[in-house]
């Protein structure tokens, strides 16, 4: 993942801001339920995760689901899959693994929510709800260049999407935050029909870490910079999810990029470790081929 990528990360300032006033009156609303906590990668390629994989390993689906309850699924951004490769995902799987895909770019991206994208939708959930339980929330991240004058074309999207599927939305646009009274209207759509407004934490873009959740679902896109203090920003996010905790939230989603894919399940392994202790979760911790989490 290249978004966002920067040449020295040393000189990035990667404080969390405090978090908007919104979050807070949103989390009193919710009903206090048992706290689920999905964290994963973005891909369970060999080729991306090089080193993960112990040596002969023929299912990277089936090992990796073994150590990590979840992924954010971006392969169904390229294309629609048949409803048959969901099946196939499903059985590999074990139960109370959660799979967190991306709607494909022909929504997104080429059509960018016209009013013909519809049919794309409903082919894409008709198969993609093969996954069963085991379907998380979906995500639709929109261009960086979809702007809030298109802002009617989020709202007919939302009002027609399924209530019953859980969606997230990444706005890319820096102006559907730093404008005030369109991020106040943007925020109000997403907390009436019940939408992740996502947090998207990357070196180069932190005007997008904009804190402001929507419901009672924090769902985080991290992107590491193959850098030491990728280990401190996780740290920082532990405090803040913990702060989060307390105020009531539900669901903490949290997956985790790099520019080079290779580290992410050594920084997700650290990150599940310190949730454990932070928040009194109980994630497994994912074993390893090689040494390198005995580090934790």
């Amino acid at each position: 993942m290249q978004f966002g990528k920067v040449e020295y990360p040393e000189q990035v300032d990667f404080t969390l801001p405090d978090d908007h006033a919104g979050t807070a009156k949103i989390l009193k609303k919710t009903t206090n339920n048992k706290l689920s906590v999905f964290v994963g990668c973005a891909k369970w390629n060999k080729q991306d995760l090089k080193g993960f994989y112990p040596r002969g390993t023929k299912d990277e689906l089936e090992y990796y689901s073994r150590q990590f309850n979840s992924i954010e699924l971006n392969a169904t951004f390229y294309r629609i899959f048949p409803e048959d490769q969901f099946k196939k995902w499903y059985d590999k799987t074990p139960e109370g693994f959660k799979f967190f895909p991306k709607l494909v770019q022909n929504i997104s991206h080429l059509k960018r929510l016209n009013d013909d994208v519809q049919p794309y939708v409903d082919q894409y959930l008709s198969n993609i709800i093969h996954l069963k339980e085991k379907l998380g929330t979906i995500f639709l991240q929109l261009h960086g260049n979809f702007a809030p004058k298109n802002f009617d074309r989020v709202v007919k999207f939302i009002e027609k999407w399924p209530s019953e599927i859980r969606l997230a939305v990444e706005f890319r646009h820096t102006d559907w935050f730093n404008d005030k009274a369109i991020a106040s209207e943007l925020y109000n759509l997403l907390e009436e029909n019940n939408i992740a407004n996502i947090i998207t934490d990357t070196a180069g873009r932190r005007d997008l870490l904009h804190m402001r959740l929507t419901n009672d679902e924090a769902f985080i896109r991290y992107v590491g910079a193959n850098h030491p203090t990728d280990y401190s920003r996780l740290d920082d996010w532990v405090e803040r999810l913990h702060t989060w905790k307390n105020l009531g939230i539900n669901h903490i989603h949290f997956f985790v990029h790099q520019n080079i894919e290779r580290e992410s399940p050594l920084l997700s392994a650290y990150l599940i470790k310190k949730l454990n202790k932070h928040l009194g979760t109980s994630l497994d911790l994912p074993g390893h081929s090689t040494d390198d989490l005995k580090l934790f």
